[in-house]
């Protein structure tokens, strides 16, 4: 293999490991602290992308990168909005139900955001182009590398950096993960725990939202947006080991370079290497790469 298809494989890797680490950092979060697998999360990531697309379509200021990612910023905070709405007509009424009647009840919801985004922006596919800065491609030796595929790697470096540095290193953040352990011995030394779980299912959601609003130039918009994210970002955490946001990112690198090989070495057979990696990740640690057994 030449250097340059090596560097173009890494740069495929990666852009495919952070897109799907962006979609999954939420999913995640939300797990952890509330152990409750949000099925419906690639259905707020489609509502997200597709409003951060009606604003910049509103507002017809798409080649600039700071509208792009206040368009961005805004589908998060409408997304959280929604979140907060689904934690109190949803989420809620799930807490210590088993968790086959938790994934039947999102599920239920993810099809709600799919028949919603129908109504709302129709069944046409619909796509946007990058800002102008992003657009086009650095030239380094022989190798191609989109510029926009090195946005989405510092976007996913820069929300995984921001996740442990809240959850490992302000008192909010202790208090997340102290809270998802014990709620319990929580609630005993007077903490308000469900403030706390409603704000980690904002946040949640406005991760899923902010994702829709960056990847909005990666991918197509269609009806379909949700299921085609919400496998590959169960993948990674399921590999990664459930609610841990450094195994979904470590996990969807390991899944995204297996992913680019595969898809150089088998072309014929998209997506093949990732299941068949994922089976074998799992039968060698079921826990996942940074889970704990229990």
């Amino acid at each position: 293999m030449l250097l340059a298809d090596i560097a173009t494989l890494l740069v495929n890797s990666l852009t495919w490991a952070m897109a799907t680490f962006l979609v999954a950092a939420g999913l995640t979060l939300v797990f952890g602290t509330l152990h409750i697998l949000n099925f419906s999360h690639g259905g707020f990531f489609m509502i997200g992308a597709y409003g951060a697309y009606s604003l910049a379509q509103a507002l017809g200021a798409g080649n600039s990168i700071a509208f792009y990612l206040f368009g961005s910023l805004v589908a998060g905070v409408f997304v959280a909005l929604l979140g907060l709405a689904v934690d109190r007509l949803v989420l809620r009424r799930l807490a210590g139900v088993e968790d086959a009647y938790v994934l039947i009840a999102t599920y239920a919801l993810l099809l709600v955001c799919e028949g919603a985004t129908k109504l709302v922006w129709g069944l046409n596919y619909h796509s946007v182009m990058p800002p102008a800065a992003l657009d086009g491609a650095w030239l380094l030796g022989n190798a191609v590398v989109p510029r926009f595929s090195l946005f989405i790697i510092a976007a996913g470096i820069v929300v995984f950096v921001a996740l442990e540095v809240f959850l490992n290193r302000t008192g909010p953040g202790r208090l997340v993960k102290a809270i998802a352990v014990d709620p319990w011995m929580a609630r005993l030394l007077g903490v308000k725990v469900r403030w706390v779980y409603t704000a980690t299912v904002a946040i949640g959601f406005a991760l899923a939202g902010l994702a829709g609003g960056l990847l909005l130039a990666n991918q197509t918009l269609s009806p379909t947006l949700a299921s085609a994210f919400v496998i590959q970002a169960f993948g990674v955490i399921i590999i990664g080991g459930m609610g841990s946001i450094s195994g979904a990112f470590f996990g969807s690198i390991l899944l995204g370079l297996i992913d680019a090989v595969g898809q150089w070495v088998l072309p014929g057979l998209p997506g093949l290497p990732f299941f068949v990696a994922m089976t074998l990740i799992l039968l060698i640690r079921p826990q996942g790469l940074m889970g704990k057994r229990h």
